[in-house]
């Protein structure tokens, strides 16, 4: 048995949640997903949980399992209260500011980087941080990765875009040769 896939997802106040057709729909306070899933796999409600099952024993089969019980307490956990990424922007000069659906960023370079924010999410920027928030784990992971990629940090200095929960692992620059 899966250890991941036999945990139930427990399900908050509020949230609703439809299997019809091979998609999952779950409603909640902050919005909908819904995604689709593979025939082997079942889902059984009951007494404000969610149990997650398996047609068979295959090796496939037993990976669908984790991955759509994961899935699924993903996007309840995001239509209840949401995901959110935090970048901490650490360079002289190195800024960034929201302006309507554009994350505007200097970050060294010669020009501006301009960055559209995907619709769903919500960026705000300010003092050396970017918080990204949306109920999508995904979409926030993502456009958090891209917004990581354009100045990536560096060992020496430590300059660059990383996570919040990140640590960059310092090098000794050259020293003198005497």
């Amino acid at each position: 048995m899966s250890r991941i896939g036999k945990i139930p997802v427990k399900l908050p106040q509020g949230v609703k949640v439809n299997f019809q057709n091979d998609l999952i729909t779950v409603e909640g306070p902050k919005g909908t997903l819904s995604q689709k899933y593979h025939p082997v796999i079942s889902f059984e409600e009951k007494d404000g949980e969610i149990n997650v099952g398996r047609a068979n024993e295959e090796k496939q089969t037993k990976a669908f399992h984790g991955l759509y019980r994961n899935l699924l307490n993903n996007m309840v956990t995001g239509v209840s209260s949401g995901f959110t990424r935090v970048l901490i922007i650490n360079g002289v000069g190195y800024r960034a500011e929201v302006q309507e659906k554009l994350l505007v960023m200097s970050l060294g370079y010669s020009n501006d980087i301009y960055v559209g924010i995907p619709d769903g999410l919500a960026v705000t920027a300010e003092a050396g941080k970017v918080t990204i928030t949306g109920i999508d784990k995904q979409k926030v992971g993502e456009f958090a990765s891209q917004v990581r990629r354009l100045r990536a940090p560096e060992p020496y200095k430590g300059k660059g875009i990383r996570y919040e929960d990140e640590r960059i692992r310092r090098k000794v620059g050259k020293s003198g040769v005497k």
